[in-house]
């Protein structure tokens, strides 16, 4: 499975879609609109963040079961990531230490029980493909998408929140060795909008994708 990585307004959900329906392959999404957690989360981080990121990894661990089938299928959310997610929350009192120790224990188990064998689950991607902003384009896309909960005009603590996550993005890609990866530069190739950006960006992950012997089945 290919899987996506990136901030929030990166471009995740788009470039799924796009690099699904460009080989032929299924699509599996992030529950964020449909996410009864959110809303409450960004009402009460503290509160709620447990039960959020807990949440979200039942649906990432769905998310891997559906992918099986082909090389090609593409997730556009890396369950590794939302380590990185949960210790910046605490780190800005939005969660407490002992809840991250309590998850990151859980997603290791979790991990780890799961058997390699053959017919088992496949954990690990086969591609992941990182889509880096700045803070600014981040800020940008934000605002465009236009979800409430979501906005620093609505809650000013955002602005520190978005600024951390961005830079512990970088650094989290640049130690990431779990598969083969690629990065994706979001300011120079704006493939939402520009269709001839679009279209250097499937042209880079083709490449890659031939690189590493990927095929559907």
């Amino acid at each position: 499975m290919i899987v996506l990585s990136g901030t929030i307004g990166a471009g995740k959900t788009s470039l799924t879609t796009m690099l699904a329906e460009h080989l032929g392959s299924e699509a599996l999404y992030e529950s964020v609109d449909d996410n009864p957690i959110l809303p409450l989360f960004y009402e009460d981080p503290k509160r709620y963040g447990f039960l959020l990121q807990n949440y979200f990894l039942n649906k990432r661990l769905d998310n891997i079961k559906d992918a099986q089938g082909s090389q090609l299928n593409v997730i556009d959310r890396s369950i590794f990531e939302d380590l990185l997610l949960f210790k910046l929350n605490a780190d800005l009192d939005r969660a407490t230490q002992t809840e991250v120790q309590i998850y990151g224990d859980l997603l290791n188990n979790i991990m780890e029980q799961v058997d390699f064998s053959d017919d088992a689950i496949v954990k690990t991607p086969d591609l992941l493909i990182y889509i880096h902003v700045s803070f600014e384009t981040m800020l940008e896309r934000i605002k465009k998408r236009g979800r409430d909960f979501e906005q620093i005009a609505n809650d000013p603590s955002l602005y520190n929140y978005y600024k951390s996550l961005n830079e512990r993005y970088v650094a989290w890609f640049d130690s990431y060795d779990r598969s083969p990866k690629l990065s994706i530069d979001g300011d120079q190739y704006d493939f939402v909008a520009d269709e001839s950006a679009a279209k250097e960006v499937l042209a880079l992950i083709d490449h890659k994708i031939t690189e590493l012997g990927l095929k559907g089945n």
